[in-house]
């Protein structure tokens, strides 16, 4: 059944991505925009803006999270170690998402686990729901072996996006991490195992330091690193996980400190189907129909008749 918001073909910022109709290429990225009511109660904030909301990482139980600090700025960005605080699986999916206003946008989950069986159950209940695809965060330690991130280690990642795939029909975006050795490989592993499209890149690792105290700002002496630092680094990565999938027809989502409509364009350039905002709606909740102006205007001059038509349109 067609998503009651799908756009024309005549509507220039059109994209489909994975089989689904999106206004706009822009897409809400995890943990920005809570459960899709974030930045709802922000005058002049309309959802019918963006293409994509993904909500806050899902867990099987609910979790506290990471003692605090677990926010830090950074000169060009920020540090964040929330540490996957929500209220579980089977409460989003019985109280969260019934809330939610489906003809505004399309709505991804983002599947969060620290075994195989827990991603396994949220992608379950979340198949079993109106969702319209799952995004899965394999940048999750593996309780079961060391704690290893599941997203550093091409098969471990392989093996996550296997079980998900085992428990659901709905398109499967795998959320990539930028702080691996050979994410090509990765990509290739993941493609195999059955992913539909890409998310681009996760946050990198860093820290802070208290000099007074001499002691890290952030709780968990660790953070991801997100913001205008990565984005050099985010259309690297975006570029090389597209010259993998662009033979599979597997689309991207690149992201990765987007703040003006250039980034945007960057990124689409260098092989993305779609771009996330995240850090950026923290300073500005509504950057969103900016970025659009700015590509309906970079199309207009430029005599494109789609946006579809910038992905990976580099040069070399």
């Amino acid at each position: 059944m067609p998503h009651p918001m799908s756009a024309s073909k005549s509507n220039p910022l059109h994209v489909d991505f994975c089989g689904l109709s999106f206004d706009s290429p822009i897409v809400l990225l995890s943990g920005c925009v809570g459960f899709g009511e974030e930045y709802t109660r922000v005058e002049g904030f309309s959802n019918r803006d963006v293409g994509a909301v993904v909500l806050k990482g899902t867990t099987g139980l609910a979790r506290l999270g990471n003692k605090p600090h677990r926010v830090c700025e950074t000169p060009m960005g920020m540090l964040n170690s929330i540490g996957l605080q929500n209220p579980g699986v089977d409460k989003v999916v019985d109280e969260i998402l019934p809330g939610l206003d489906f003809e505004e946008t399309r709505f991804i989950a983002n599947v969060s686990g620290s075994t195989l069986e827990e991603y396994a159950e949220v992608t379950r209940r979340f198949d079993d729901s109106p969702i319209d695809a799952i995004e899965i965060n394999i940048s999750c330690p593996n309780v079961k072996e060391g704690g290893v991130q599941f997203g550093n280690v091409p098969e471990m990642s392989a093996r996550v996006v296997a079980t998900c795939r085992a428990e659901t029909k709905k398109p499967i975006i795998t959320k990539m991490s930028p702080n691996q050795t050979d994410i090509q490989q990765n990509a290739r592993l993941c493609i195999e195992a059955g992913t539909d499209g890409f998310a681009v890149i996760n946050t990198v690792m860093g820290m802070a330091i208290d000099i007074e105290q001499r002691r890290p700002i952030i709780g968990n002496v660790r953070g991801g690193l997100s913001g205008p630092a990565i984005k050099p680094i985010a259309l690297l990565k975006t570029r090389q996980v597209y010259e993998v999938a662009k033979a599979h027809n597997v689309p991207i989502i690149g992201q990765g400190g987007i703040t003006t409509p250039n980034d945007a364009i960057e990124f689409l350039i260098a092989g993305a189907a779609a771009v996330g905002i995240g850090t950026a709606l923290f300073y500005d909740p509504l950057l969103c129909p900016k970025i659009n102006a700015g590509l309906l205007d970079y199309l207009h001059r430029h005599e494109l008749g789609s946006v579809a038509e910038l992905t990976g349109s580099l040069q070399l």
